[in-house]
């Protein structure tokens, strides 16, 4: 005979308690970005894109408190500073538009919209946590096109799946699931450009704006660099072309990074990374790695790059490996660098880590529940 009063034993909460259990388990952070503030070398916030549809924001100082109470192994829960739900489906990127605390925080998304909100509106609201991003109003709002089928049937909204910005042109770029890339008019909302040749639907996109190009990345295994003036391909890479010879094999081109003098790009596909010289159009280094590449960055010669692992891989630009650091995410999807070479990494389960310049941890934490 088994102890125990259950008399007052409330089944429904029960269940409830291990549904929002599961749904924190299954959470996935999708990017991760450093805001922009007064101080350069100073990551004060760091803003996060969830699964969920969530945008929200987090104050490095609050977080390192965070962490500083938890025990080793369990993860605690971050309150935001700032949060709005962004989007009808998964967040799947967000960027700044702007360098300084009057830039857009923009986002976008699997409902195929682009949003955009006051960044010192977004972090300066003073509503509790449950009730935020309630009243947050969105200054900008954008959605793809329907493209008209037989009998003019229009296709399902399609998907945005990553957003790159052009502050000095007034342009918000995004690679969208209909293999399109879109050039957005930030002040009138207007598709300015549309860029075809991809065969199947994009996963990335860079803007190059010293050259006035963009670079996109796609399911089709190439990656393109277009002209923004004219909206025609210039030229395409094809980093896994050898394999595709001998072996058959199609790996997507599943991220990009340049780098701030826009004269390196490096490329992700399969369980590979590219470096190219794109002034001198050659690829000067390849590398692999244990798993699938997810997301990459570059910065002062630095490549870091995440996947299907939890590592953390470094390498310098010819491709030697600097460093390989476990991470808390079993997934990783988005690896951030800010200009003081701290690192965030977000991935599954909500887990967000933070790594300092030295390669140590200097917080992990795992975002809130809506």
């Amino acid at each position: 005979m088994c102890g125990g009063d259950a008399t007052n034993w409330d089944e429904e909460a029960y269940r409830e308690s291990i549904l929002k259990e599961r749904d924190v388990q299954s959470r996935s952070v999708f990017r991760t970005a450093w805001a922009p503030s007064s101080s350069p070398l100073n990551p004060n916030s760091l803003v996060v894109a969830s699964s969920d549809g969530s945008i929200s924001s987090y104050l490095t100082s609050n977080l390192l408190t965070l962490s500083s109470n938890a025990s080793r192994g369990h993860y605690m829960s971050a309150e935001p500073d700032g949060f709005v739900k962004a989007h009808d489906g998964p967040a799947y990127d967000v960027k700044f538009y702007g360098d300084s605390e009057d830039a857009l925080l923009v986002s976008c998304g699997d409902d195929g919209r682009i949003r955009g909100w006051k960044w010192k509106e977004f972090m300066n609201s003073d509503e509790p946590y449950l009730t935020k991003g309630k009243h947050t109003t969105s200054v900008l709002n954008l959605a793809n096109p329907q493209h008209k089928g037989p009998w003019g049937a229009l296709s399902p909204v399609p998907e945005n799946n990553a957003i790159a910005m052009d502050v000095q042109g007034g342009s918000i770029f995004s690679a969208a699931g209909d293999s399109y890339a879109y050039c957005w008019d930030v002040e009138s909302g207007k598709i300015k450009m549309v860029f075809k040749g991809h065969k199947d639907y994009l996963h990335c996109i860079a803007s190059r704006n010293s050259a006035s190009q963009i670079i996109t990345g796609s399911e089709d295994g190439t990656a393109r660099i277009w002209d923004c003036r004219s909206g025609k391909c210039i030229k395409v890479i094809d980093p896994e072309e050898k394999d595709k010879k001998s072996k058959g094999i199609i790996s997507c081109v599943s991220c990009i990074a340049l780098d701030t003098s826009d004269s390196w790009l490096v490329c992700g596909s399969g369980r590979n990374l590219s470096v190219w010289n794109l002034q001198a159009s050659e690829c000067v280094a390849r590398m692999s790695s244990g798993a699938s590449v997810q997301d990459v960055s570059l910065h002062n010669n630095r490549i870091s790059a995440v996947g299907a692992e939890a590592v953390l891989s470094s390498y310098d630009i010819n491709g030697a490996i600097l460093s390989r650091i476990q991470i808390a995410p079993q997934s990783a999807f988005s690896v951030s660098s800010h200009p003081s070479g701290v690192i965030s990494v977000g991935g599954y389960g909500g887990l967000v880590d933070v790594i300092s310049q030295y390669g140590s941890h200097s917080c992990t934490f795992r975002i809130c529940c809506l």
